[in-house]
Parts: C-alpha cells; sequence; structure tokens
C-alpha cells in the first residue's frame, strides 16, 4: 500500500528539481558565485531525491498493475507472473522507503566540507602520545583509502614517540560529514613499551574534527556609510589647503564579539586623489571588520573544540581499543568487534557506517518520518 503521508512529502520535489536545474544554467545566476553554488549543492541533493522518488512511484504502479491483473487474469502464467512481480515490488518498497526518509532529512551544511582533525595526547604520559600517533597512523591510511589529501599542518612530537599534538588539514568528498563521528576520546588499554613489568595500562588521546572555514566575504552596505571630506595638511603645493581630498569614514557596526554597536572612525589622506583615498579607507573598514569576524570565528571553533574533546581524562570515552582482547567498542552505539589490528589500520568504515545509521535513526524520530 502506498504511504500516502510520504507521498505527500514528496510533492514538488520534481517540480523544484526542474526549476533548480533550468537556475544553474541562467547567466545571471552563474555571475553570482554564491548563489550558483548553493544551487549547485540544491541541485544534487535533488537529484538523488528524485530519482529514489521516480524508482518509488514505479514501484507502487507497479503494485497497482499486478494486484489489477490477479484480480482480472485467468490465464495460469500470467497470474505467477504478476504475482512474482508484485512479492518483488512489495519486498524492495521498505528499503526504499527508508531510503527516502533518510533523502528528506535536512543535510548538515557542513557535512561536505574539507575537516582540520586535531589529535592530542591525554591521559597516560608517553604511551598516551605514542597512542596519538598509532591514531594518526589508522586516519593517515583511511584517508588514503579514500583517497582524500591528508596533509599536516603542525606537529608536535612525544620524547618516546608519537605525537603530544598534530593537526591534519583532510580535504575531499564529504570529509566532515564522515570524520565528525571520530570526535572524542580514545582510550587504549595495553602493555606500553615502556612497561617493564608487563602490566595493562590505561591511556587516552583526544581527536577533534572541524569543518573547515571558508573564506568568508566582508558585507558593508555601502549606503549607511557616513562621509566627510577635508583639506589635507603636508608639504606645499597648490593642492594643499584648497581642495578636501582627505576623507572621514564613519560606519556603524555590530560587534560580533560583544553583540554591541559600535562606530568605527576611518581617515585616509594617504593620497591627493579624494576617490583613491576614499578607496583606501574602504579598504581598511574591510580588514578591520574581517579581523573582527575573524577572532569571532576563532572563539566558536575554540568553544566547539572543547564540546567536542570534553576534558580530554581517561571516563569521558567515545572508543576503547583493548589490545589484550584484540577488541574494538564504541561506547555510543555499543558497537563491539574483534579485529583490533585492521582497525587500527585504517578499516574504521563499517563502525562509521553504524554511527551513520544511529544518527539517521535519531533523525528520523525527531523528524517523525
Amino acid at each position: 500500500m502506498a504511504d500516502n503521508t510520504l507521498l505527500q512529502r514528496l510533492d514538488g520535489i520534481e517540480a523544484r528539481y526542474a526549476e533548480v536545474s533550468t537556475l544553474i544554467t541562467d547567466p545571471d545566476v552563474i555571475a553570482d558565485m554564491k548563489r550558483y553554488v548553493r544551487l549547485t549543492k540544491e541541485y544534487k541533493d535533488l537529484e538523488k531525491l528524485v530519482d529514489a522518488t521516480r524508482r518509488y512511484k514505479t514501484l507502487l504502479a507497479n503494485i497497482d498493475e499486478a494486484k489489477m491483473l490477479l484480480e482480472t487474469e485467468q490465464d495460469p502464467e500470467l497470474r505467477e507472473m504478476a504475482k512474482d512481480e508484485l512479492d518483488q515490488a512489495q519486498t524492495d518498497i521498505p528499503a526504499l522507503e527508508e531510503e527516502i526518509k533518510i533523502l528528506l532529512i535536512p543535510a548538515d551544511p557542513e557535512d561536505g566540507k574539507n575537516a582540520i582533525l586535531e589529535i592530542r595526547a591525554g591521559t597516560g604520559g608517553d604511551e598516551a602520545a605514542i597512542f596519538a600517533g598509532d591514531l594518526f597512523k589508522m586516519y593517515s591510511k583511511y584517508c588514503e583509502s579514500k583517497g582524500w589529501s591528508f596533509a599536516v599542518t603542525s606537529m608536535s612530537e612525544g620524547a618516546a614517540g608519537g605525537f603530544k599534538e598534530v593537526v591534519v588539514a583532510v580535504s575531499g568528498d564529504n570529509v566532515y560529514g564522515t570524520l565528525k563521528y571520530e570526535s572524542g576520546v580514545h582510550r587504549v588499554q595495553r602493555v606500553p613499551a615502556t612497561e617493564t613489568q608487563g602490566r595493562v595500562h590505561t591511556s587516552a588521546a583526544t581527536v577533534a574534527v572541524l569543518p573547515e572555514a571558508e573564506a568568508f566575504d566582508v558585507e558593508i552596505n555601502e549606503g549607511e556609510i557616513k562621509w566627510d571630506t577635508f583639506r589635507s595638511g603636508g608639504a606645499g603645493g597648490q593642492n594643499v589647503n584648497k581642495v578636501e581630498s582627505g576623507v572621514r569614514l564613519r560606519y556603524m557596526w555590530r560587534n560580533p564579539i560583544t553583540g554591541i554597536s559600535e562606530e568605527i572612525l576611518i581617515e585616509c589622506t594617504e593620497t591627493r586623489d579624494q576617490p583613491k583615498n576614499k578607496e583606501r579607507a574602504l579598504s581598511r573598514l574591510r580588514t578591520f571588520i574581517y579581523d573582527k569576524e575573524h577572532q569571532k570565528y576563532i572563539d566558536d571553533i575554540s568553544s566547539r573544540r572543547k564540546t567536542l574533546v570534553s576534558t580530554g581524562d581517561r571516563s569521558a570515552k567515545i572508543r576503547t581499543y583493548n589490545y589484550p582482547q584484540g577488541r574494538i567498542t564504541d561506547h555510543r552505539i555499543n558497537y563491539t568487534i574483534y579485529n583490533l589490528q585492521a582497525f587500527v589500520d585504517g578499516d574504521i568504515q563499517d563502525c562509521i557506517d553504524h554511527l551513520i545509521v544511529a544518527e539517521n535513526a535519531e533523525k528520523l524520530k525527531e523528524a517523525e518520518l
């Protein structure tokens, strides 16, 4: 039976897809890079949904047709074919409905971004740094298997090997949307190389996965800028004190850090050409605002990092790597496997897939799909 609620949710999808496919060929849209990029992303997302929708409608039509044949057809062979088609369509419908429901969930706009991967030694001294190095190798091999670029941007090596801290820029397809599940405290249980009595130690390392910042444009409403002109002082010449080439810019701007509106005052007398001085004053205004916006971004990232990795203590763990038992356990979803060596060699996709399924289940519940 057709899921009428789902069909209602799909109503209008193909019309929007046709509209967007026309818009991305419009020269005016192409000239507006921000809009073009946004619409291209929407087009790709809609393309998957439209394809699934068409398959879904075809299955529903096949079911109706097969039922009608079974009601009206007397030929045994045709009835058998109709029954097979009905059984197959009814078998395929539930999985396709789940696929469509997941596609209907609004995607995290940051999922498609590149990522900054930060690994830091936590509790455990030299062994924690060695474990941080093991995690670095694990992610390096995983990213290589995905065909992603993996470039170290900074590092601080541990005294006995590994890293006190290592930061990596990862770029490729849907990097942040995949690696974001790795953020948290990773705990290792094993006999360290530095242990002389064969005792199992517990150490930890923190992993933070952050979406790479995109270059953001400073938006200034030039209509709200108040300009004053004045005569420039300086060495002699006919221009001095006769032509108002100096400019003074006043602009009310809301500080993103304090949330308070403040007046920015910039004067420019660098040239004897008023238009050039205006241009330079505008440039200085943009630089000033960019610096403030960038500081807010840094503060936001710092806050997010604290949220992602908690305290870095052994107790705040998302995953345990138990070497004596050859076991990996992800505590968020009670996922346990016994192929530790393959896992630390970069075979982590199955765990990530289980985390994605768990997250999608939560999203479906919240969306009441």
